[in-house]
């Protein structure tokens, strides 16, 4: 270790044997400048200490207060203000280099972010990008894989600091080492870009936020995964496709931990033509409207039917309701809307009615 780092401190040692006076604020910032600018060139706090350590010990007996004192006394009083100063400046250096590793890890955080940012959000040059990306692990030609988690409604969501990143970053590294996926925090959700070749790690983070769920930091989490694509490009594909996931899971209020974004593409292409949707809800459940407890009942009817595979004692069951109420139900909406749920052809019109009642949020919201 150069030794720059120590300049000036035998000197300051020197002085002190003499006065026997305390490290100047000077001094001490000083030290702190030292330890920041050794911290800023590689060297470790460890490194550092043991120098100036070292430096002391080769400066103590040719010190003057240490060298000149005339009995014991002066030679105690000489040797405490001493080992002070010595104390005093470890210290010193030891904030100095905490302060350099704070800002260094503080600049490496907003690199991070910034980097994240441009990558889920292709708004960068791709040349940029496809260099930065290798600093961070990843290879733009690769085909990823994207993973977002949500929190549950209740939580506030996750940063850069949340424990459960924390601790999924921390499993990942212990159970795969040095890896070529990424792991961030964005915009409240956490998020694992992760290459095909290296699907155990993509598998591994969507067990831990599953298994998480009924865990304090999971907060009810869920995750969805998106389907894999190619480059820069497919990395912002894949991303739009996990949060769109994640918000139709939310909107038709569908069960699970773990959602595939291949399992929902039937609803964006139902929605593709959002006029034509809503002139279908409207048509068809419309006039359930004009049913007492208004048209909610009915259109929960409806989907609840359908989940149970057209079988009325599981139908009823979900719904907590009889046999005989739920078959009452089923009389009203045929009788209203002029479509049998018991005819296989009617029952998918009402049905896919049904699914675009909950896209579109009717009857909460006017189509």
């Amino acid at each position: 270790m150069p030794a720059e780092f120590v300049t000036g401190f035998p000197e300051a040692l020197a002085e002190i044997s003499l006065s026997c006076r305390a490290l100047t604020r000077g001094e001490r910032e000083s030290r702190r400048v030292l330890g920041e600018q050794a911290a800023d060139a590689g060297y470790g706090l460890r490194e550092l200490t043991a120098l100036h350590l070292a430096a002391a010990h080769r400066a103590w007996s040719r010190l003057p207060g240490v060298a000149g004192a005339r009995d014991a006394a002066e030679l105690r009083r000489a040797g405490a203000a001493v080992l002070a100063a010595v104390e005093s400046g470890v210290a010193a250096l030891a904030e100095g280099h905490d302060r350099a590793q704070r800002h260094a890890v503080r600049r490496l955080e907003e690199s991070r972010k910034a980097f994240v940012d441009d990558l889920l959000y292709g708004r960068s040059d791709p040349g940029r990008i496809a260099e930065q990306a290798e600093g961070f692990g990843l290879r733009l030609a690769d085909r990823h894989v994207v993973a977002v988690a949500a929190a549950g409604r209740d939580s506030p969501g996750y940063d850069g600091r949340h424990p459960l990143l924390r601790r999924v970053e921390r499993e990942l590294a212990g159970r795969f080492g040095d890896h070529d996926a990424l792991i961030a925090a964005k915009d409240g959700r956490l998020v694992c870009v992760a290459p095909t070749t290296q699907q155990a790690i993509l598998d591994a983070f969507v067990k831990l936020i599953a298994g998480a769920r009924s865990d304090p930091d999971a907060q009810g989490a869920r995750v969805a995964v998106s389907r894999p694509h190619s480059g820069a490009v497919g990395i912002v594909r894949s991303y739009e496709e996990a949060l769109s996931a994640l918000d139709l899971a939310d909107r038709l209020g569908l069960p699970g931990a773990v959602l595939n974004s291949a399992d929902l593409m039937v609803f964006p292409v139902l929605m593709r033509d959002r006029a034509a949707m809503a002139d279908l809800v409207g048509t068809v459940l419309g006039p359930l409207s004009g049913a007492r407890g208004g048209a909610q009942p009915l259109v929960e009817t409806i989907t609840a039917y359908a989940a149970a595979g057209y079988v009325n004692a599981e139908a009823a069951r979900r719904l907590d309701l009889s046999v005989r109420a739920l078959s009452y139900r089923l009389e009203r909406i045929a009788a209203l809307t002029g479509f049998d749920p018991d005819d296989s052809l009617q029952r998918y019109t009402l049905e896919t009615a049904a699914l675009g009642a909950r896209l579109l949020n009717w009857p909460a919201l006017p189509l």
